[in-house]
């Protein structure tokens, strides 16, 4: 049932890793990158790594798509649209992504490492909880200050994004 759903997650991060980087709009091409972030982060539930699975979500879904986006409000879309990267060059890539997928799926099904046993669980719990508490009891106010200026920086990217009228 695991490398089912491993399976399942694992074929649709890298769906959404090609979606990144064919997709002409570079808001979908966003949107794709951050359901890449939340495949992996269900990757890491499945690995019994609750923790890596929150720190993804945070970190990655929440703090660098949050980048991304400001980046994609500073510059001009409709501009960054019409241009290509590589302007007919997307053959070779291509062919270059399906040998790698291919090469992969190859090795994943002549490793051993996909069992039909359970992993022990290693009984992790305790340790999340202490970190946890760590960090919303004893580093409060830092974590609270890393909000309020990451807040700050959210409005100041619109201020600056913004058109002036006139």
């Amino acid at each position: 049932m695991d490398q089912g759903f491993f399976l399942l997650f694992a074929t649709v991060s890298v769906i959404t890793a090609v979606t990144v980087v064919l997709a002409r709009n570079p808001v979908h091409s966003a949107l794709a990158l951050m359901a890449c972030f939340l495949q992996i982060s269900a990757i890491f539930v499945l690995l019994e790594a609750p923790l890596l699975a929150v720190i993804q979500i945070f970190v990655y879904v929440g703090a660098i798509m949050v980048l991304f986006l400001f980046v994609i409000m500073m510059i001009d879309v409709r501009e960054a649209v019409l241009q290509r990267f590589l302007p007919g060059g997307s053959l070779p890539a291509l062919v270059l992504v399906v040998v790698l997928g291919v090469e992969m799926f190859v090795l994943v099904l002549r490793s051993g490492r996909f069992s039909l046993t359970e992993p022990v669980a290693a009984g992790s719990g305790d340790k999340i909880r202490q970190l946890s508490t760590t960090l919303f009891a004893d580093y409060l106010l830092p974590f609270e200050t890393a909000s309020v200026i990451l807040l700050a920086a959210l409005v100041g990217a619109i201020v600056l994004a913004r058109k002036e009228s006139g």
